[in-house]
């Protein structure tokens, strides 16, 4: 079709590589200060570097991290700067990541204020491109937005240039909420205590080959966690070596053989300590890599056919299709609510994911297609300006979230999942399939047709569907001809073969007939010599 976009290919996504699993901390009063003490120390010390580090730019090399690392170390430990010089390195670099992304949404935005204000005023905008503004006056004052725009992009390209990045340990949000604590509704102590916390440095990396995989911060098989103190602090510790050692044991409920097994071969394993202020919680967060697993064949996986599932504001929606790309049985919503704070939302996400996953598993499928979603572009102000429930929802939709979580939970449960190309799956999935599929017992909705679309489209099949021809049209004259066929035929159909043992025409298996011809009682086409003669008994004239 003229003016539609190549669709991509479907991939199979791959195993995430990393796992992170949290559990509680039970801690007396004691211990509760020896840790904030801690933390509070490292956490300034990892400030001072994090400035070092964003003052030296693109000009920071080797030498420049040794000079830090020996700065540190006379100040805490070797192990413990090198803990601090990563986590600066990574935070300066996710720093500049975001900087980039954010040079792309003004250049993105101001393509667009370009293309409108370049129209004449009042033209109506098509589906591939806005419309122009409405009234001079609103023209006028996107012009001056330009300006702004263009000023912005100018300033963070400069930044980009010079290697300059902005960054506030804590969190930038939280550091300006200290000027509205009445619109947050929160008292100087409450924020005072969650900017303690954000600010807190308690993590150390693993090391493979060293006692428990770690040396800063360790926990035996038994359950038993002990930190090494820095130098200033080592008053503090309560076990020889300089190290404190919490009373009550700890344990990983989740992943627990595996945590165990990696500690018990001396394996890397890095844990991070932190306080949640809002529960007055403490949690320990143990994580490691992964050997990177081999990815399932996009044919092996399916096999079985696959679950197409279609991601919505509220709902998945998934129906269960058949290797040839047929819906088999009825579809299933799983829905979740993404208001609220971020962890409401993650637990919603989760419980669909599970439920998701447990409906695949008693389908016997291997596989699960999903959309390769990526919103990045489509959150432009410019763009979609009055439509602000929608530029609310992609904002707020966790795409990038959803199938990181859904790829991990998946690993677990032996699916595979298959990422297809989301152009045109809801217009052509309500196209094809939505009024076939609708009965008076089963209301198909759109987002029900478009999973049937994107797990055709993982299977290899069209998403169109094979319609019924006219009527008069049929061999079989008003037969059932809407059978599927496959994605490589390309031949006409013939008439629908008898329903025996054997081909048409030919041989039965034991080459013998089953039974004798008999003689045909219907006269069907009698000889043009044939005279017709009429009895004399039943003669009545």
């Amino acid at each position: 079709m003229a003016g539609l976009r190549a669709v991509a290919v479907p991939f199979v996504v791959p195993g995430l590589s990393g796992v992170a699993v949290r559990t509680r901390l039970r801690l007396s009063a004691v211990e509760v200060g020896v840790l904030r003490e801690v933390g509070g120390f490292l956490g300034s010390l990892a400030s001072s570097d994090l400035a070092v580090r964003c003052r030296d730019g693109l000009a920071h090399d080797g030498e420049r991290w040794a000079v830090r690392k020996r700065a540190l170390t006379g100040r805490s430990s070797s192990r413990w700067a090198g803990s601090i010089t990563k986590a600066t390195h990574d935070q300066w670099a996710l720093a500049r990541r975001g900087l980039a992304a954010h040079i792309r949404g003004l250049e993105a935005g101001i393509a667009v204020v370009r293309h409108r204000l370049s129209l004449p005023v009042g033209e109506k905008g098509t589906k591939r491109a806005p419309g122009v503004y409405r009234s001079r006056r609103e023209w006028h004052t996107k012009s001056r937005r330009l300006t702004v725009l263009e000023g912005r992009r100018d300033r963070a390209v400069a930044d980009w240039r010079a290697g300059r990045v902005r960054v506030v340990r804590g969190g930038r949000r939280l550091a300006n909420t200290r000027h509205h604590l009445v619109t947050a509704q929160l008292t100087e102590g409450q924020w005072r205590g969650r900017w303690e916390a954000a600010r807190m440095f308690l993590s150390a990396d693993g090391e493979t080959g060293k006692p428990y995989g770690n040396e800063t911060i360790r926990i035996t098989p038994d359950g038993h966690l002990s930190v090494k103190l820095p130098a200033p602090l080592v008053h503090l510790a309560n076990a020889p070596h300089g190290r404190f050692v919490l009373a009550e044991a700890v344990g990983f409920p989740y992943r627990g053989q595996e945590w165990a097994d990696r500690i018990t071969a001396n394996r890397a394993v890095a844990y991070t300590l932190h306080h949640d202020p809002d529960r007055d919680r403490w949690y320990v967060t143990a994580s490691w890599q992964r050997k990177e697993m081999p990815v399932l064949p996009l044919d092996a996986a399916l096999t079985a056919g696959c679950i197409g599932v279609d991601m919505n504001d509220d709902h998945l929606a998934a129906w269960q299709l058949d290797p040839h790309g047929n819906p088999v049985g009825e579809p299933h919503r799983f829905f979740y609510d993404l208001t609220g704070t971020a962890s409401h939302r993650d637990a919603q996400i989760r419980h669909a994911l599970t439920r998701l996953l447990h409906w695949a598993r008693e389908c016997g499928v291997r596989a699960i297609a999903v959309e390769d979603l990526d919103f990045s572009r489509e959150k432009t102000r410019e763009k979609h300006g009055r439509r602000k429930r929608f530029r609310r929802l992609i904002s707020r939709f966790p795409t990038a979230r959803l199938r990181a979580r859904l790829v991990s939970m998946a690993a677990e449960h032996d699916l595979t999942i298959i990422a297809v190309d989301p152009a045109y799956t809801s217009r052509w999935g309500a196209q094809h399939w939505q009024k076939p599929l609708t009965t008076p017992r089963r209301k198909t909705t759109r987002h029900d047709a478009a999973s049937i679309a994107i797990g055709r489209r993982a299977l290899g099949h069209p998403v169109r569907r094979r319609t019924a021809p006219p009527r008069n049209d049929q061999s079989d004259r008003y037969g059932h001809r809407t059978a599927q066929a496959p994605p490589d035929t390309r031949g006409c159909d013939g008439n629908r073969p008898p329903a025996t043992d054997r081909p048409p025409g030919g041989p039965s298996p034991n080459g013998t007939r089953k039974r004798r011809p008999s003689a045909s009682t219907t006269v069907r086409d009698a000889p043009r010599t044939h005279q017709r003669v009429q009895d004399p008994l039943t003669h009545t004239g």
